[in-house]
Order: structure tokens, then sequence, then C-alpha cells
């Protein structure tokens, strides 16, 4: 019997690596992505804020301003498979933003994130996002029956995220119409730190800033009207520094785009 060719060693874009590549947790950008999103913009404090910023970052001229973003995605690679199975490529997420600037260039940076899945965990923290698992909720629209909200004025959209069985942020948008341009802190990059702690003794921290790569964004019509935001049962106290000082435009809208890798900020 002959015995079948063994590979060089084993392969894949993330761990677990095998024989054939195939079993890595996630696989090899790009990553295609639509949503669904319930989003709220807030001002928070000044100086919190600037405390989660590198010193490569400032404030710019807006200091403050800050968003909480509440998402239902569907996901894929190039070649789709992901989507014969809603398990593998349905997640759930939720985000803390705030507006900064690089040499003037508008960005936005990611000090907490939360997602319900562990592939997108991984592939957040491939990419520098600073993503925990969490329990994220939020209502959807609907074209028929009374079990929701329709896209119009009056309906009314709630989200929540809870961690450890807490329930954290809490958020709610009553839409009063269309507006022609969508949220401004969804349409900056993010800019994140890939970080790799010491691991080996006598071994260097590894700590980038990077921007995201993306192409092919698409905004569906955008709804927004008023809006409130509460930290309701908060035990990290960096984060409760974070609490929204002020409350401002909330917004729903569906949103896509693809990602295909990160490029340090200094030639980004």
């Amino acid at each position: 019997m002959i015995s079948p060719p063994i590979e060089a060693e084993p392969r894949g874009y993330t761990l677990p690596l095998s024989p054939s590549g195939r079993s890595a947790m996630v696989t090899p950008p790009p990553w295609h992505f639509s949503g669904e999103v319930v989003m709220v913009d807030c001002r928070v404090d000044p100086d919190a804020a600037a405390r989660f910023l590198p010193p490569e970052l400032t404030l710019g001229p807006d200091p403050g301003a800050a968003a909480a973003v509440f998402a239902e995605w569907q996901w894929c690679s190039d070649g789709g498979a992901e989507l014969a199975d809603p398990v593998q490529c349905q997640f759930a997420e939720f985000l803390i933003l705030v507006a900064c600037e690089y040499r003037g260039r508008s960005l936005a940076r990611c000090p907490y994130a939360w997602v319900d899945q562990p592939v997108p965990l991984v592939r957040g923290w491939i990419q520098g996002m600073p993503k925990q698992f969490g329990a994220v909720h939020q209502i959807r629209p609907v074209r028929s029956g009374r079990a929701g909200p329709r896209l119009e004025p009056g309906g009314r959209f709630d989200a929540a995220l809870s961690v450890y069985g807490r329930r954290v942020v809490e958020a709610t948008v009553t839409l009063e119409g269309q507006v022609a341009e969508p949220p401004f802190l969804h349409t900056v990059p993010l800019v994140h730190t890939r970080l790799f702690p010491a691991w080996v003794p006598a071994e260097e921290p590894q700590s980038r800033l990077v921007v995201s790569e993306v192409s092919d964004i698409e905004f569906s019509d955008v709804w927004a009207g008023r809006a409130d935001l509460r930290f309701v049962d908060v035990h990290d106290p960096d984060l409760a520094t974070l609490a929204p000082v002020e409350v401002g435009a909330g917004y729903v809208f569906s949103y896509a785009e693809t990602l295909h890798h990160g490029r340090p900020l200094e030639s980004a």
C-alpha cells in the first residue's frame, strides 16, 4: 500500500494549522460584510476620550465626538462558502467609536468592541480591534405585521449589549425621517492597534497602528431621529469614563463593505 504524499508542514491563514490549511479558524481576506445598523451619535468627556488615544493621534476639531454602533452582520470570504451555513456567516456586534485625527486626517478609534461569535472575535484581533465576547441584540425592521417597527417616521428601534449576564448598554432610536448623508463616524477609516504581547522570555511586545483598507462600500437609505443611549451596569471603570455626557441623533440603515487588509497608519 502506497501512502499519500506528506505535506512539508501544516498550513493555514490562522490556527489551527492542518495539512490542507482548510482547518484554519479564519479564512484569508478579502472578507465581505452586509449588515443592519442601529447607531447613536453622542459626546463623551474629551479628557476621557484622549486617554484612549495613542500619542500619534489627537482628538481633532470636535473633541469628545463619539458614537455607539449596534450591527447584525452576514459575512463571507471570496468564494461565499460561508453563506451556506447561517450559523457560520452571521454575528452581532457592538462598537464604541471616538473621533480622532492623524496629521489632519479624520479617523475613528474603537476603544471597545463586543461580538457574539468566535470567528469575528479572532478576525478582529488580527485587525487590531479590541473585541470581547458579549450578547448583542437589536430590533429589526419589518415589512409586514405588527411585531416590529417599519422604516418610517415613528418607528422605534431598541438595542442592547450584555456582558457576563449584565446589561451594559441600551439604546433607543425613534425615526423622524430620511437624511441625505450617513453618520460621519461611519464614513471615516478606523485606526487600530495590532498588539502582540511578549511571550518568549526577553522578547519585546509588538505594537503598530494600522488603518483598514476597504472597498465596495454601500449605504442604504439612512433614517434618522431622536435617540437615547444609556450605560447601565458597567463594571469596567475605564469603560465607565466613556459614558455619554450628551446624546445626539440616532440612525438606522443597511451597510456593506469588503475588507481587504490593513495598512500602516504612517503610509495610509
